[in-house]
């Protein structure tokens, strides 16, 4: 506890580190304020029923940071840039040319490969402010629009999109912590007092066991989160020596930590992103004036309310997801030459390709873990929902999911923020 209170003084007393706390909190809160704005000819008597009907909806208002709870100008938050972002880097497997930029060309080749994500995410959002004002005018919630104010309503909604876009980009350069994280974050959190207010006020004695149960697993989630995210596996180092005039350099030990889940939350995210995005498309297609097209909607729709073959397709997109986005950013080629390079080796493993073999064989096994864990804790909530009927644990579940590997992330920056300020 001390240590903590000591951090928050060094926070307090450095005025750029200070700084950069109260530019995110500042960002966070003009997200807040236009997720209070709706977009115009809104029944919200029949939006509030609806999301209380619907679990897809409610997964994708968390989805878009709670701005689409309100139908605000934030209604699709950051999920078109993530899925842009998805798209990307599902291309580098099938473009050497950008995977060369991605991993290759630095700092400049990853700002042009996040700007190509950028300009992805515009057509993106677009479509999907398209297809969910088509569903919501379906079922009543937006009133009927005009073409020309139909158009209207999808720029304002693209544009806002791009604008939380933007707000995020400037966290990641002027705050602390990943900007399209802590939006999803800060749209939990905000829906939390609403959440519990809901509970309390729709509290059923007969299913005290239950929401006991739920608290339980919720702590165990938390745990295993926490456990997992900042469990690691030192691989030791050495550096050879080396002798330059009278003095002798190297020979010193040192270690390499591989995580056991090097993604973090991002696999969740992309998930979800991979699992609401075809939803939102399907449920469009069942509005067409087309049997065979209503048809292949209902069938699809079918699928996806079958809780359990909803479980293990999220449990596979999440388990996959981890091993991708580990090797997306984890390149054990890369660290091989750089470790080479430097005159430094694994005891017992020759430089060069065997230490590549080496460390890509650890990083599989160590990622396997991690995988399996997130799947599972991904999983359970809806399994939980579909034994006690309470759509609202499931939500809940994600949520937490996500809101404690934030959490983690944040703390580690702004840790090692103020590491680097008492140096």
């Amino acid at each position: 506890m001390n240590g903590i209170i000591q951090k928050l003084k060094l926070i307090i007393a450095d005025r750029s580190l200070s700084r950069r706390v109260l530019f995110v909190l500042g960002i966070l809160a003009l997200f807040r304020v236009g997720a209070a704005i709706p977009i115009p000819t809104i029944d919200a008597s029949a939006l509030e029923s609806f999301f209380l009907n619907n679990q897809f909806f409610g997964l994708l208002n968390i989805f878009s940071g709670g701005g689409l709870a309100n139908l605000s100008i934030f209604m699709l938050g950051v999920g078109p840039f993530i899925t842009a972002s998805i798209i990307m880097q599902l291309l580098t497997l099938i473009f050497p040319q950008l995977k060369e930029l991605y991993h290759e060309e630095g700092d400049a080749g990853r700002r042009k490969f996040s700007q190509y994500s950028r300009l992805l995410s515009v057509p993106l959002a677009m479509l999907q402010s398209f297809g969910l004002l088509t569903i919501l005018s379906q079922q009543g919630i937006v009133s009927d629009l005009s073409l020309e104010s139909k158009i209207m309503t999808i720029v304002i909604v693209t544009a806002g999109s791009v604008l939380l876009m933007w707000l995020g980009e400037l966290i990641n350069q002027y705050g602390i912590g990943n900007g399209v994280s802590l939006i999803i974050f800060a749209g939990i959190v905000a829906s939390l007092p609403g959440a519990i207010s809901q509970l309390i006020l729709t509290f059923d004695p007969s299913l005290l066991p239950t929401y006991l149960g739920f608290m339980v697993l919720a702590v165990i989630i938390v745990a295993g989160v926490v456990i997992v995210t900042e469990g690691e596996r030192p691989i030791p180092i050495t550096y050879a020596k080396r002798v330059r005039g009278m003095k002798t350099y190297g020979g010193t030990s040192t270690y390499l930590p591989i995580r056991v889940n090097n993604a973090g939350v991002m696999p969740i995210i992309f998930a979800l992103s991979i699992l609401l995005f075809p939803q939102m498309i399907i449920n469009l297609l069942g509005q067409v004036d087309n049997v065979l097209l209503q048809d292949i909607s209902r069938l699809f729709l079918n699928f996806f309310e079958n809780a359990w073959l909803y479980s293990a397709v999220y449990f596979l997109l999440v388990f996959g997801f981890t091993y991708f986005y580990s090797a997306v950013t984890f390149d054990p080629h890369a660290i091989a030459t750089n470790l080479q390079k430097g005159g430094a080796f694994i005891p017992g493993i020759r430089p060069g390709l065997p230490t590549e073999t080496y460390i890509a064989g650890l990083l599989t096994r160590l990622t396997f873990f991690g995988a399996l864990f997130l799947g599972i804790i991904a999983m359970l909530p809806l399994i939980m929902q579909e034994i006690t009927g309470i759509a609202t644990l499931a939500i809940g579940g994600t949520g937490l999911l996500i809101v404690v590997s934030v959490i983690l992330d944040l703390l580690k920056k702004v840790d090692a923020q103020v590491t680097m300020r008492e140096y």
